[in-house]
């Protein structure tokens, strides 16, 4: 690959520092992707910048005439304080035009909303769980098809916002309260699910028209109580000491057979096509007992600081961090 200028955009508090100790720990930093990212792409000999941009477009249009990047590594999470309004600033990069890496406009639209998400796998005969959605304003009542024990989150909220170990309710008055709880606190419609008994698996696929499927990754709970949901909570994600004394890691899955692969893989791939994602995205499964299949979400531009569990996927089926970050590139750039 010829020698590029990157320019990595991301939000304004997660601009990296320019220098790291080598023995300073920072994977719990909210910036830590972003350094993995601009390190990477300097040390593969890329005159790469980083711009941290909060609600302001004028600046990326300024900040692009003036450097004139060759590309624009995609790294914002939400613009103007909305963790939706990133697919607009995709949508300006397209006008300009400029390349960037990841996920188009329109599959972050239809992979982001939760409940059109579901409406559109459902129509392509996709599993996933059955669910509703209680609209801010109206009152909470459950359709009689909709079972217990049920998954109460935000339809649009993403990083396991409000999602906690009450998110699982068990019946009708725990359900209100917890929809109740979203609305006022996140002020976003809610989107309660049939809640899946199993195992939590994480699916990398990355490409455009032809797919690549990393390998099968695994979230696991070695000291989780019995009674406690297995879910990916705020906590299990982001806590490091919460980690460490529930026993929580992730790992490719073990004990899935060639077939179940095979199976899993061809779900994930159709969700993605359906979805319209391109670049890459992680698809979020939940595994029963029984080896059924569902399908929970789809992120598109999902996580990719090293030793997260997309990058560790890739570096299992044989892409070092710095191949995968080359991939990326060449991925943005062949699609422009």
């Amino acid at each position: 690959m010829k020698k590029l200028r990157v320019l990595c955009l991301t939000h304004e508090e997660f601009v990296p520092p320019d220098h790291v100790p080598a023995n300073q720990s920072f994977h719990h930093e909210p910036w830590r992707t972003e350094y993995y990212v601009l390190s990477t792409l300097k040390r593969l000999g890329h005159e790469a910048i980083v711009l941290g941009v909060r609600s302001d477009l004028e600046l990326i249009r300024t900040t692009v005439v003036e450097f004139k990047p060759d590309i624009i590594f995609n790294l914002l999470e939400e613009f103007h304080d909305q963790p939706m309004y990133d697919q607009n600033v995709v949508s300006f990069l397209e006008l300009i035009p400029v390349p960037y890496t990841g996920c188009n406009p329109r599959g972050m639209v239809l992979s982001r909303d939760k409940a059109l998400t579901r409406k559109i796998l459902s129509y392509h005969r996709i599993p996933g769980p059955d669910f509703t959605i209680f609209k801010r304003g109206r009152k909470v009542k459950r359709p009689a098809k909709l079972n217990f024990p049920l998954f109460v989150k935000s339809q649009i909220e993403e990083a396991s916002l409000g999602i906690s170990q009450a998110s699982v309710v068990e019946n009708d008055q725990d359900l209100a309260e917890r929809v109740r709880f979203m609305h006022e606190k996140y002020h976003t419609d809610v989107i309660a699910e049939e809640y899946i008994e199993g195992r939590e698996l994480y699916v990398g696929i990355f490409g455009d028209d032809r797919l690549t499927v990393l390998p099968i990754w695994e979230l696991l709970f070695a000291n989780m109580p019995e009674n406690k949901p297995r879910i990916a909570t705020r906590r299990v994600k982001w806590d490091a000491k919460y980690q460490e004394k529930h026993g929580i890691s992730s790992a490719p899955a073990k004990g899935i057979s060639p077939e179940l692969r095979a199976r899993i893989e061809s779900i994930c791939k159709r969700a993605y096509r359906a979805l319209g994602i391109s670049g890459y995205a992680r698809m979020d499964l939940r595994l029963k007992a029984n080896d059924e299949v569902y399908i929970i979400e789809a992120n598109p531009n999902p996580e990719i600081a090293k030793g997260e569990d997309f990058a560790d996927s890739a570096q299992e089926f044989g892409w070092s961090y710095e191949e995968l970050i080359k991939r990326i590139l060449s991925q943005g750039l062949n699609r422009s």
